[in-house]
Protein backbone atom coordinates (compact mmCIF):
# COMPACT_ATOMS: atom_id res chain seq x y z
CA UNK A 1 0.00 0.00 0.00
CA UNK A 2 2.69 2.09 0.93
CA UNK A 3 4.32 1.28 -2.60
CA UNK A 4 1.11 2.38 -4.36
CA UNK A 5 0.73 5.37 -2.38
CA UNK A 6 4.24 6.61 -3.23
CA UNK A 7 3.25 5.96 -6.87
CA UNK A 8 -0.16 7.38 -7.18
CA UNK A 9 0.03 10.56 -4.90
CA UNK A 10 2.37 12.35 -6.83
CA UNK A 11 0.49 11.70 -10.17
CA UNK A 12 -2.73 12.15 -8.98
CA UNK A 13 -1.48 15.66 -7.72
CA UNK A 14 0.61 16.00 -11.47
CA UNK A 15 -3.08 15.35 -12.92
CA UNK A 16 -5.09 18.01 -10.75
CA UNK A 17 -2.68 21.09 -10.80
CA UNK A 18 -2.69 20.57 -14.71
CA UNK A 19 -6.81 19.80 -14.51
CA UNK A 20 -6.63 23.23 -12.47
CA UNK A 21 -5.50 25.13 -15.58
CA UNK A 22 -7.37 23.55 -18.70
CA UNK A 23 -9.53 25.84 -18.80
CA UNK A 24 -12.92 24.98 -21.11
CA UNK A 25 -15.38 26.93 -22.75
CA UNK A 26 -18.87 26.35 -21.48
CA UNK A 27 -21.69 27.38 -23.67
CA UNK A 28 -24.73 28.51 -22.18
CA UNK A 29 -27.86 29.04 -23.91
CA UNK A 30 -30.30 31.61 -22.55
CA UNK A 31 -33.87 32.74 -23.84
CA UNK A 32 -33.72 36.37 -25.01
CA UNK A 33 -30.22 37.00 -23.57
CA UNK A 34 -28.02 38.84 -26.26
CA UNK A 35 -25.37 37.22 -28.20
CA UNK A 36 -21.93 36.55 -27.13
CA UNK A 37 -21.56 37.71 -23.68
CA UNK A 38 -18.93 36.23 -21.67
CA UNK A 39 -18.78 35.21 -17.97
CA UNK A 40 -15.61 34.68 -15.63
CA UNK A 41 -15.48 34.87 -11.68
CA UNK A 42 -12.87 34.03 -9.26
CA UNK A 43 -9.75 35.32 -11.01
CA UNK A 44 -8.12 35.30 -7.39
CA UNK A 45 -4.86 36.89 -9.41
CA UNK A 46 -1.61 36.40 -7.87
CA UNK A 47 1.96 35.43 -9.01
CA UNK A 48 2.08 31.96 -8.83
CA UNK A 49 -1.49 32.07 -11.44
CA UNK A 50 -0.71 35.59 -13.32
CA UNK A 51 0.39 33.60 -16.36
CA UNK A 52 -2.76 31.39 -16.42
CA UNK A 53 -5.35 34.57 -16.29
CA UNK A 54 -2.99 35.87 -19.09
CA UNK A 55 -4.31 32.91 -20.76
CA UNK A 56 -7.65 33.52 -20.20
CA UNK A 57 -8.25 36.43 -21.12
CA UNK A 58 -6.39 35.75 -24.30
CA UNK A 59 -8.71 33.37 -24.53
CA UNK A 60 -11.37 35.69 -23.84
CA UNK A 61 -10.32 38.03 -26.61
CA UNK A 62 -10.14 35.45 -28.76
CA UNK A 63 -14.07 34.69 -28.55
CA UNK A 64 -14.51 38.92 -29.56
CA UNK A 65 -17.03 38.73 -26.67
CA UNK A 66 -19.94 41.72 -27.12
CA UNK A 67 -19.20 42.27 -23.25
CA UNK A 68 -17.33 40.46 -20.49
CA UNK A 69 -18.90 39.88 -17.45
CA UNK A 70 -16.77 38.77 -14.09
CA UNK A 71 -17.94 37.77 -11.10
CA UNK A 72 -15.38 38.73 -7.94
CA UNK A 73 -12.38 37.30 -6.08
CA UNK A 74 -10.23 39.36 -7.74
CA UNK A 75 -7.65 39.26 -5.18
CA UNK A 76 -6.53 36.29 -2.64
CA UNK A 77 -6.79 38.95 0.38
CA UNK A 78 -3.00 38.72 1.10
CA UNK A 79 -2.45 41.48 -1.34
CA UNK A 80 -0.43 44.32 -0.31
CA UNK A 81 -1.15 46.09 -3.57
CA UNK A 82 -2.64 45.67 -6.42
CA UNK A 83 -0.64 45.74 -9.01
CA UNK A 84 -1.15 42.54 -10.79
CA UNK A 85 -4.61 43.82 -11.35
CA UNK A 86 -3.22 45.70 -14.67
CA UNK A 87 -3.87 42.24 -15.98
CA UNK A 88 -7.33 43.63 -16.88
CA UNK A 89 -6.07 46.02 -19.38
CA UNK A 90 -5.93 43.66 -21.69
CA UNK A 91 -9.60 42.83 -21.83
CA UNK A 92 -11.05 43.91 -25.38
CA UNK A 93 -14.35 43.87 -24.76
CA UNK A 94 -16.65 46.28 -22.05
CA UNK A 95 -16.01 44.83 -18.44
CA UNK A 96 -18.42 44.79 -16.11
CA UNK A 97 -18.13 43.03 -12.28
CA UNK A 98 -19.08 42.90 -8.70
CA UNK A 99 -16.64 42.13 -5.74
CA UNK A 100 -16.52 38.72 -4.05
CA UNK A 101 -15.40 38.46 -0.08
CA UNK A 102 -12.21 37.88 -0.50
CA UNK A 103 -11.95 41.46 -2.19
CA UNK A 104 -13.37 42.71 1.76
CA UNK A 105 -11.03 39.76 3.19
CA UNK A 106 -14.11 38.46 4.77
CA UNK A 107 -14.25 34.44 4.99
CA UNK A 108 -10.88 33.74 3.22
CA UNK A 109 -9.55 31.01 5.13
CA UNK A 110 -11.41 27.34 6.61
CA UNK A 111 -12.54 28.24 9.89
CA UNK A 112 -14.12 31.72 9.07
CA UNK A 113 -15.41 30.22 5.54
CA UNK A 114 -17.27 28.33 7.53
CA UNK A 115 -18.37 30.65 10.19
CA UNK A 116 -19.75 33.24 7.47
CA UNK A 117 -21.34 30.08 5.54
CA UNK A 118 -23.25 29.27 8.70
CA UNK A 119 -24.20 33.00 9.37
CA UNK A 120 -25.75 33.44 6.34
CA UNK A 121 -28.00 30.41 6.63
CA UNK A 122 -29.07 31.58 9.72
CA UNK A 123 -28.65 35.06 9.68
CA UNK A 124 -29.18 36.51 6.74
CA UNK A 125 -32.97 37.14 5.03
CA UNK A 126 -32.88 36.82 1.35
CA UNK A 127 -36.11 37.08 0.40
CA UNK A 128 -36.33 39.05 -2.62
CA UNK A 129 -39.26 41.14 -0.96
CA UNK A 130 -37.05 41.95 2.33
CA UNK A 131 -33.72 40.93 1.29
CA UNK A 132 -31.04 41.71 4.12
CA UNK A 133 -27.66 40.68 5.05
CA UNK A 134 -26.83 43.71 7.34
CA UNK A 135 -26.44 40.74 10.00
CA UNK A 136 -23.14 40.00 8.11
CA UNK A 137 -21.45 43.67 8.19
CA UNK A 138 -20.12 42.83 11.81
CA UNK A 139 -17.23 44.91 11.07
CA UNK A 140 -14.89 42.49 10.24
CA UNK A 141 -14.89 43.63 6.16
CA UNK A 142 -11.85 45.47 5.00
CA UNK A 143 -13.95 48.30 3.14
CA UNK A 144 -11.05 50.42 2.62
CA UNK A 145 -9.28 47.32 0.53
CA UNK A 146 -12.09 47.05 -1.38
CA UNK A 147 -12.64 50.73 -1.87
CA UNK A 148 -9.10 50.84 -3.16
CA UNK A 149 -9.35 47.52 -5.49
CA UNK A 150 -12.54 49.11 -6.83
CA UNK A 151 -10.50 52.28 -7.71
CA UNK A 152 -7.43 50.19 -9.09
CA UNK A 153 -9.95 47.80 -11.39
CA UNK A 154 -11.56 50.78 -12.25
CA UNK A 155 -8.58 52.54 -13.45
CA UNK A 156 -7.96 49.11 -15.40
CA UNK A 157 -11.14 49.35 -17.72
CA UNK A 158 -13.31 47.08 -15.17
CA UNK A 159 -16.59 49.02 -14.41
CA UNK A 160 -17.24 48.14 -10.72
CA UNK A 161 -20.71 47.34 -9.59
CA UNK A 162 -21.46 47.60 -5.72
CA UNK A 163 -25.02 47.79 -5.67
CA UNK A 164 -25.94 49.60 -8.94
CA UNK A 165 -27.32 48.58 -12.45
CA UNK A 166 -26.04 49.90 -15.67
CA UNK A 167 -27.81 49.90 -18.69
CA UNK A 168 -25.40 48.35 -21.65
CA UNK A 169 -26.46 48.25 -25.39
CA UNK A 170 -25.32 44.99 -26.74
CA UNK A 171 -25.37 43.83 -30.38
CA UNK A 172 -28.35 46.76 -30.83
CA UNK A 173 -30.36 45.46 -27.92
CA UNK A 174 -30.13 46.60 -24.65
CA UNK A 175 -29.24 44.70 -21.38
CA UNK A 176 -29.70 45.89 -17.82
CA UNK A 177 -26.30 44.46 -15.52
CA UNK A 178 -27.51 44.39 -11.53
CA UNK A 179 -24.16 44.31 -9.35
CA UNK A 180 -24.95 43.51 -6.21
CA UNK A 181 -22.36 43.80 -3.56
CA UNK A 182 -20.65 40.92 -1.44
CA UNK A 183 -23.29 39.31 0.71
CA UNK A 184 -20.57 37.64 2.74
CA UNK A 185 -19.34 41.30 3.82
CA UNK A 186 -22.87 41.92 4.97
CA UNK A 187 -22.57 44.55 1.85
CA UNK A 188 -25.02 43.66 -0.56
CA UNK A 189 -28.20 45.71 -0.70
CA UNK A 190 -29.78 45.46 -4.41
CA UNK A 191 -30.51 48.41 -5.74
CA UNK A 192 -34.30 49.74 -7.37
CA UNK A 193 -34.62 48.83 -10.65
CA UNK A 194 -36.86 50.31 -13.17
CA UNK A 195 -39.35 47.89 -14.74
CA UNK A 196 -37.90 47.07 -18.15
CA UNK A 197 -38.59 45.07 -21.18
CA UNK A 198 -35.21 44.33 -21.50
CA UNK A 199 -32.59 41.66 -20.63
CA UNK A 200 -31.93 41.95 -16.99
CA UNK A 201 -29.03 40.01 -15.40
CA UNK A 202 -28.14 39.98 -11.78
CA UNK A 203 -24.34 39.64 -11.06
CA UNK A 204 -23.78 38.17 -7.71
CA UNK A 205 -20.72 36.33 -6.01
CA UNK A 206 -22.16 34.01 -3.24
CA UNK A 207 -25.36 32.02 -4.70
CA UNK A 208 -26.11 31.33 -1.54
CA UNK A 209 -27.37 35.25 -0.86
CA UNK A 210 -29.24 35.34 -4.29
CA UNK A 211 -32.64 35.81 -4.02
CA UNK A 212 -35.35 35.07 -6.58
CA UNK A 213 -35.45 38.35 -8.08
CA UNK A 214 -37.18 39.98 -11.12
CA UNK A 215 -34.46 38.78 -13.84
CA UNK A 216 -34.07 36.53 -16.48
CA UNK A 217 -30.80 35.39 -15.27
CA UNK A 218 -28.96 35.53 -12.20
CA UNK A 219 -24.38 34.38 -12.42
CA UNK A 220 -22.67 33.89 -9.13
CA UNK A 221 -19.23 32.37 -8.31
CA UNK A 222 -17.36 31.59 -5.27
CA UNK A 223 -17.69 27.76 -5.26
CA UNK A 224 -14.97 27.29 -7.27
CA UNK A 225 -17.69 24.43 -8.97
CA UNK A 226 -16.72 22.53 -5.52
CA UNK A 227 -12.90 22.53 -7.00
CA UNK A 228 -13.16 18.15 -6.45
CA UNK A 229 -16.01 16.94 -7.91
CA UNK A 230 -16.20 12.94 -6.89
CA UNK A 231 -18.89 11.25 -8.21
CA UNK A 232 -21.09 11.10 -5.10
CA UNK A 233 -20.68 14.93 -4.88
CA UNK A 234 -21.00 15.83 -8.42
CA UNK A 235 -24.06 13.32 -8.54
CA UNK A 236 -26.01 15.53 -5.61
CA UNK A 237 -24.86 18.74 -7.47
CA UNK A 238 -26.71 17.43 -10.55
CA UNK A 239 -29.82 16.36 -8.85
CA UNK A 240 -29.65 19.56 -7.41
CA UNK A 241 -29.51 18.47 -3.79
CA UNK A 242 -26.48 20.89 -3.45
CA UNK A 243 -25.45 23.79 -5.57
CA UNK A 244 -21.96 23.99 -6.68
CA UNK A 245 -22.14 24.63 -10.43
CA UNK A 246 -24.09 24.57 -13.45
CA UNK A 247 -27.64 25.80 -14.39
CA UNK A 248 -30.12 25.94 -11.59
CA UNK A 249 -33.76 27.09 -12.96
CA UNK A 250 -36.35 24.72 -11.06
CA UNK A 251 -39.23 24.98 -9.24
CA UNK A 252 -39.79 28.47 -10.78
CA UNK A 253 -36.86 30.50 -9.90
CA UNK A 254 -34.99 32.76 -11.61
CA UNK A 255 -32.45 30.75 -13.64
CA UNK A 256 -28.95 30.74 -11.83
CA UNK A 257 -25.87 29.69 -13.57
CA UNK A 258 -22.98 28.97 -11.06
CA UNK A 259 -19.64 28.74 -12.32
CA UNK A 260 -16.86 27.21 -11.46
CA UNK A 261 -14.72 30.33 -11.75
CA UNK A 262 -10.95 30.46 -13.86
CA UNK A 263 -8.82 30.17 -10.91
CA UNK A 264 -9.09 28.11 -6.82
CA UNK A 265 -7.55 28.19 -3.53
CA UNK A 266 -4.38 26.94 -3.18
CA UNK A 267 -2.28 24.83 -1.51
CA UNK A 268 1.04 25.21 -0.58
CA UNK A 269 1.10 27.83 -3.22
CA UNK A 270 -0.06 25.01 -5.94
CA UNK A 271 -4.04 25.45 -7.65
CA UNK A 272 -5.78 22.09 -7.82
CA UNK A 273 -8.99 20.73 -9.33
CA UNK A 274 -10.54 16.70 -9.78
CA UNK A 275 -13.38 16.66 -12.21
CA UNK A 276 -13.88 20.07 -12.31
CA UNK A 277 -11.83 22.08 -14.80
CA UNK A 278 -12.18 25.76 -15.02
CA UNK A 279 -14.61 27.93 -17.17
CA UNK A 280 -15.00 30.68 -19.25
CA UNK A 281 -18.89 31.01 -19.84
CA UNK A 282 -19.80 32.00 -23.26
CA UNK A 283 -23.77 32.78 -23.37
CA UNK A 284 -25.37 32.64 -26.57
CA UNK A 285 -22.64 32.46 -28.69
CA UNK A 286 -22.12 34.04 -32.45
CA UNK A 287 -21.35 31.86 -35.57
CA UNK A 288 -18.13 33.32 -35.46
CA UNK A 289 -17.74 32.29 -31.82
CA UNK A 290 -19.02 28.76 -32.24
CA UNK A 291 -16.12 28.39 -35.30
CA UNK A 292 -13.51 29.49 -32.59
CA UNK A 293 -14.66 26.76 -30.01
CA UNK A 294 -14.84 24.28 -32.56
Amino acid sequence: MAIFMLIVLPSMTGYMAWEARAVEVTVLSIDGAPEGIVYITDPHVRASNIDHVREVIREVNRLNPSLVLIGGDFVTGEEEDFVSQEVWRSLDAPAYAVLGNHDYRVGIDGPTGIERLLATSTSAVVAAGAYDVSALNDGSADTPFADDLTAVLEENGVHVLRNDYARVAVGGEEIVIVGIDDGWAGMADPPEVPATDAFTLYLIHEPSCRADWDADLILAGHTHGGQFLFPVIKQLNDLGVIELAGLFDGDGKTPTYISRGVCTSSFAGVELRFNCQPEIVLINPTEEQLRAIA
